[in-house]
């Protein structure tokens, strides 16, 4: 992989922004009464890793015009340093367009976490290549990577095809494309031939490509592991096994990227990484982390791992970085994390929470 050597933009991409709330003291949804909002998306999640250490990013998205929780998620992604644009979208009534909102209850020890999505009406599904520049955006500013996220991938039949042409227009341009699958039963539901056929030839387009067990098997058909090995170290070979699947039917992604996740209880998880990059692989052996509240914690990952791709890290760093990352985002109440420094998260890889004065 090679990065453009001039661009305005580490990283572009294309999401729905929407708020998320959240009981305080990890209570559940039916008896919080008091809630903290953020504003929300995986992808922003993604670009915030970037955008908290000093690179330039972009969000292509949609707005409800004169609406308060637009100007609020304006505000959230310029505290968190990041760019955006889009068209502003008249609301059409009280049952007209917003922005997508989820109710989430963190869990908390055996009690496991329960996120309920509510995106009816949502503006950014309405996300139309028309209403952007693209020339503008990847010839004369450039970016040197288009980050593509399978939620809004599948969100609709319009913002499938808004990711697809953004992907054609970044490979002729020389911008990579990194593309999480995040597979979500219920978007691909009544629509999996469609959806099986988009994420394949976005797949094929892509540098990066990230996910896990499920989202390779049932986004691209590739066949997972079987179920045969116990415990998180034991199916590391059957994640090598399926990647090298993935290798032979996508030869010219660069680098695939798999996390790794077993659930001790709400607070306490085994967090690992694998990955194949340049035809040689990277692991970090899952190790315990603390949890506080685990939503986020894979954007987390992905912001981490780009970040070093665009740094220009050896893969084996890149790979330490998005870990790190991933169990950095798993410590806070919001879901995205925004590490003040480089040694922040280096520190979390290392093990060292000594106190920094």
């Amino acid at each position: 992989m090679k990065i453009k050597d001039t661009y305005t933009y580490a990283i572009l991409t294309p999401t729905s922004m929407g708020v998320r709330i959240t009981p305080l003291d990890r209570q559940p949804v039916v008896s919080g009464n008091l809630y903290q909002m953020q504003a929300t998306s995986a992808e922003s999640n993604v670009l915030t890793i970037s955008a908290s250490l000093g690179l330039r990013t972009k969000a292509l998205t949609a707005f409800v015009k004169d609406s308060e929780i637009a100007l609020f998620i304006k505000g959230d992604l310029r505290r968190r340093n990041m760019e955006f644009e889009g068209p502003e979208v008249p609301q059409g009534g009280p049952w007209g367009y917003r922005h997508q909102f989820n109710i989430a209850d963190s869990g908390k020890g055996m009690r496991g976490p329960r996120v309920q999505n509510d995106r009816a009406g949502e503006v950014g599904k309405t996300l139309n290549i028309k209403d952007f520049d693209l020339d503008r955006l990847f010839e004369k500013e450039g970016a040197a990577l288009l980050h593509v996220s399978g939620l809004i991938a599948a969100l609709s039949a319009e913002t499938g095809e808004f990711c697809l042409k953004l992907a054609e227009k970044a490979k002729a341009s020389g911008t990579l494309i990194s593309f999480d699958l995040n597979y979500r039963a219920s978007f691909w539901k009544d629509r999996e031939n469609e959806l099986r056929q988009l994420f394949t030839m976005l797949a094929q387009k892509t540098d990066i490509l990230i996910g896990n067990e499920e989202d390779y098997q049932l986004a691209l058909g590739i066949e997972g592991p079987q179920g045969h090995s116990s415990g998180l170290g034991g199916k590391i070979e059957d994640f090598k096994q399926m990647i090298e699947k993935a290798k032979k039917v996508l030869p010219d992604v660069s680098a695939f990227a798999n996390t790794l996740r077993e659930v001790i209880n709400a607070d306490e998880h085994l967090w690992g990484a694998l990955m194949l990059a340049d035809g040689k692989w990277h692991s970090v052996p899952p190790r315990n982390i603390p949890v506080h509240d685990r939503i986020g914690g894979g954007d987390g990952f992905v912001g981490g791992l780009l970040y070093g791709f665009l740094k220009d890290w050896p893969a084996e760093k890149c790979l330490q970085f998005g870990w790190a990352s991933g169990a950095f985002v798993v410590t806070l109440l919001s879901d995205y994390g925004q590490p003040v420094d480089e040694s922040q998260i280096w520190s979390i890889y290392e093990g060292n929470a000594r106190v920094k004065r």
